[in-house]
């Protein structure tokens, strides 16, 4: 190799390592400005929910409707009926609990068949334990 390439490759090495930094520093600004993106679309999504949400607030058919609902409001002439479970809830509240538990994943029973055989504690929500 001759004198000329050696300092062609040295400069080429410098210059590469002179733009890599602004380069990721570029890269990871675009990945920021993509992400806040994402945010103000999915707040903004939020805000048209909420927007039309209150616009259903103003009709007094919809708040007659929700008043029935939540709070079992009736008619005067009406008689209402609230179903209650064998651990003396609300049915509808034992129906709300039961869908906000999410299932669990296979991974997550993996993991927690790792720990029981490591003999480390588990969670003490765990039914099992």
């Amino acid at each position: 190799m001759t004198s000329r390439a050696l300092i062609l490759i040295a400069v080429f090495a410098l210059l590469v390592l002179a733009l890599s930094v602004p380069l990721r520093g570029w890269l990871s600004q675009r990945a920021e400005v993509a992400a806040l993106r994402a945010d103000i679309a999915a707040s903004s999504e939020r805000i048209e929910q909420l927007q039309t949400e209150l616009g259903r607030w103003s009709d007094p058919a919809y708040i007659a409707t929700e008043a029935r609902r939540r709070l079992h409001f009736v008619l005067p002439g009406e008689i209402g009926y609230v179903t209650i479970s064998s651990d003396g809830r609300s049915a509808e509240a034992a129906l709300s609990e039961a869908a906000a538990q999410v299932p669990r994943g296979w991974h997550s029973l993996v993991w927690e068949s790792i720990e029981r055989a490591d003999g480390t504690p588990l969670a003490a929500t765990d039914p099992i334990s």
